[in-house]
């Protein structure tokens, strides 16, 4: 019994954290995460930093990656812009070349806007 009310308080203690307008860290995470499963933390950390690599993998070779029920990761190609003269709210600008680049973006899965 007195394992389980350590987890209790450690997750609550998590909650706090989250409810007092601070940012969940990774610690925070992998301690919550413990909390509910019944693992190691250290063993939590090591799962979140394996979800990272292995997205960051995916997102790089495929282009898309989803964490079920929370988000999905996607890249954009931007295409190349060229120098010249742009009117912008009635002035004239001066804009410089840019090549074309990459651009990872995040949206929030429907399960999750629904839960909200």
């Amino acid at each position: 019994m007195a394992p389980m009310k350590a987890m209790k308080a450690a997750a609550m203690k998590a909650m706090k954290a989250m409810k007092a307008g601070a940012v969940m860290t990774k610690g925070g995470l992998a301690e919550a995460l413990a909390s509910e499963t019944g693992l190691k933390k250290s063993e939590c950390t090591k799962i979140l930093e394996s979800i990272a690599s292995v997205g960051a993998k995916e997102v790089k070779s495929t282009g898309k990656f989803v964490l079920p029920g929370l988000c999905m990761i996607k890249t954009r190609q931007k295409p190349a812009t060229k120098a010249g003269k742009r009117n912008m709210f009635g002035k004239d600008v001066v804009v410089k070349a840019k090549p074309a680049s990459t651009v990872v973006k995040a949206f929030c899965v429907s399960a999750l806007k629904k839960s909200i």
